[in-house]
């Protein structure tokens, strides 16, 4: 037993000194001159060391090699595609001895490491030039074509700190991740590869999962399928599917998703100054091909918000971003993404008496100057819209912009219990910006519409509105301040909410009377809204110059009363300035009369502020002078009948 001892001790005193002795006694030159060799071999690039190389052999072979670079192609745009402060090599025992050398696992610190494109688009990746097949047995554009028996084990690489930077030759777009955390496993190259770790770009750290089922189809140019998922703060993106044509065609099952539209704007340095509740947690996901520079994607389903789009898409990403899309809006609240219409001070529901506020346009710059970012042709369906206070009900149209011209065409439009249509154009390529519209509605409701547009509540009925209007600037108060053309109304059935132009009439019997103590109080006053006018039609055309649009040929036909006026409304101040003239009706067959003869006339005005307007009777001390003492006795004896 003793003696058993003495032998095993032996046997590993000695194995001990091997160890020990071993650096001293194999080359280490001869290891690397063999590696060196064989890299140039493969790949056509030479390897050169110009630090320190150094051999441990426990438990495997490891070669330390310092201030390595390996040769970039002949057209790159340096002299080495990599560079790195330290590379160590373990090489399992049994491959020294065997005829070919096996690499169980590379350790790379601080890489430089450049990826790019020549002029002529050739990749400097195309590592295997060497051994492929002569140009004439290629296939697939000049992809290689690798020997029978030719294969790869790198085992597992593993990468720590430096840089990758991509460089395309023929645009100069350059692109650069760092700090990497990468482990790669290469068994073989018709083995799956897998990528496991994460990288920083731009300052943000980003966790990568990878594999690709067979390497050697990539470098010989046929499909291979590939599965990527990344994820970060930012945004997680998934993809499943498979790659051809040396990467010129890509198609899979794509999806994607963040919390945070304004963070990762705010990463690209762009500052979105949203609402609260706009632009956060948003995905995308459907069916994808890239083939060439055109992206689709069909099965569509993208989330922002409280939005969700469905439909399909196509991208042209040639020399200009071109997009063609065929899309459901659904439900779509634009409100969270608008700039406030009004700024109002909100008051309790109780507080039902308290004073309107005025209106105040916003004056918040809008940056248009996406519009000429692309050109596109898209087709939007939408069960509704809200745009500040405006809504819509089911509505299509078609989107088309070039060269930072976007013109919307309504196609079918619903809205305000009447339809329409309609085309918008924004001229973006300039500042100030150039709006022009032109729309023609049907059997609207004129109070709802009105109140949300422009916060006016003063007139009921349904009708026709027509408009031909454009503007400049790059607010909504330049907007207002701007606009030019014609707008004209037709409104059959309705009334005038506020005051009763009939009762402000019987007014004016008091004062042709004389009496005009009587009527002292109540010919100034303030809208009523438990009074109206009712009237059977309503028609006029306004010319808008500089956001006022004047008016002379309104006309209202009432039971008792036929109306026509003049005036204007300002829209920059937000006020209303009429003279109307109110004639007695000298029939009394009420709305259905086709008798428009009248007889004593009252002057009405109309004016004040939007949020505020007064109705009052316009009669000077002169004109009741004249009404008193050259009509007093006609006007008394037509009026008998009317007021008793």
């Amino acid at each position: 037993m003793k003696t058993l001892l003495k032998v095993i001790g032996v046997i590993i005193l000695l194995f001990v000194a091997l160890i020990v002795a071993a650096p001293f006694l194999i080359p280490t030159d001869a290891i690397f001159n063999k590696v060196s060799l064989q890299v140039e071999q493969t790949t056509g690039r030479t390897l050169t060391i110009k630090g320190d190389k150094t051999l441990s052999v426990f438990p495997s072979l490891k070669l330390e090699l310092e201030d390595v670079h390996f040769a970039n192609m002949k057209s790159g745009s340096r002299a080495n595609m990599a560079s790195m402060q330290q590379l160590a090599i373990h090489i399992p025992w049994f491959s020294l001895f065997g005829g070919e050398l096996k690499l169980e696992k590379f350790v790379i610190n601080e890489p430089d490491i450049l990826l790019e494109t020549d002029k002529n688009g050739k990749a400097n990746w195309q590592l295997f030039d060497a051994v492929a097949k002569p140009a004439e047995q290629q296939q697939n554009g000049g992809a290689v074509k690798l020997p029978e028996n030719f294969d790869i084990s790198l085992g597992e690489v593993a990468i720590y700190g430096g840089k990758f930077v991509y460089l395309d030759g023929k645009t100069g777009v350059k692109q650069e991740i760092n700090d990497l955390e990468l482990a790669i496993l290469l068994p073989s190259l018709h083995k799956t590869l897998e990528v496991k770790g994460a990288i920083t770009y731009m300052q943000e750290r980003f966790e990568l999962d990878v594999t690709v089922d067979n390497p050697a189809k990539v470098i010989e140019g046929d499909t291979f399928n590939v599965t990527k998922n990344i994820t970060s703060k930012l945004v997680d993106v998934e993809f499943k599917g498979s790659i051809a044509g040396q990467g010129k065609d890509i198609q899979g099952q794509l999806a994607l998703s963040g919390d945070s539209v304004k963070d990762i704007a705010k990463w690209q340095g762009v500052d979105l100054n949203a609402k609260d509740n706009a632009f956060n947690a948003f995905s995308v996901s459907g069916k994808m091909r890239m083939k060439d520079d055109r992206f689709n994607l069909s099965e569509l389903i993208a989330t922002l918000d409280e939005l969700e789009v469905k439909g399909k898409s196509e991208l042209s990403l040639g020399k200009r971003l071109a997009v063609n899309a065929d899309i459901d809006l659904g439900m779509l609240d634009l409100n969270p993404y608008l700039p406030e219409a009004v700024a109002q001070t909100e008051t309790p529901e109780s507080a039902s008496d308290a004073p309107a506020q005025p209106i105040v346009w916003d004056n918040t710059k809008m940056d248009l100057s996406g519009l000429n970012a692309l050109d596109a042709n898209i087709v939007i369906r939408s069960s509704g819209l809200k745009a500040n206070e405006i809504k819509l009900g089911a509505n299509q149209f078609t989107v088309n912009l070039k060269n930072a011209v976007a013109k919307i065409s309504l196609d079918k439009f619903a809205a305000y219990k009447g339809n329409g249509k309609g085309i918008i154009t924004v001229n973006a390529k300039q500042t100030p910006y150039k709006i022009s519209t032109n729309f023609s509605l049907a059997k609207i409701d004129a109070q709802p519409l009105l109140t949300d547009a422009a916060g006016f509540d003063k007139l009921i009925g349904k009708g026709s509105l027509n408009w031909d209007l454009s503007t400049s600037g790059q607010s909504q108060k330049d907007f207002m301040g701007a606009l030019q053309g014609k707008l004209a109304f037709e409104f059959a059935d309705g009334a005038i909410k506020g005051a009763n132009i009939a009762e402000m009439v019987r007014k004016g019997k008091e004062l042709i009377k004389g009496n005009f103590g009587a009527v002292s109080e109540g010919l100034d006053t303030g809208f009523d809204n438990s009074q109206q006018t009712d009237f059977s039609a309503l028609t006029g055309s306004f010319n808008f110059t500089n956001g006022v649009g004047k008016n002379t040929d309104l006309s209202l036909l009432s039971p008792l009363v036929r109306i026509s006026g003049e005036g204007d409304v300002n829209l920059p101040a937000a006020t209303v300035n009429y003279r109307l003239v109110t004639g007695i009706v000298d029939s009394l067959e009420g709305q259905g009369t086709t008798d428009n003869s009248t007889g004593f006339k009252v002057p009405l005005r109309i004016k004040g502020p939007f949020h505020d307007v007064s109705i009052s009777l316009d009669v000077s001390k002169a004109a009741k002078d004249e009404v008193k003492e050259k009509a007093k006795d006609k006007i008394k004896d037509k009026l008998k009948g009317l007021f008793g």
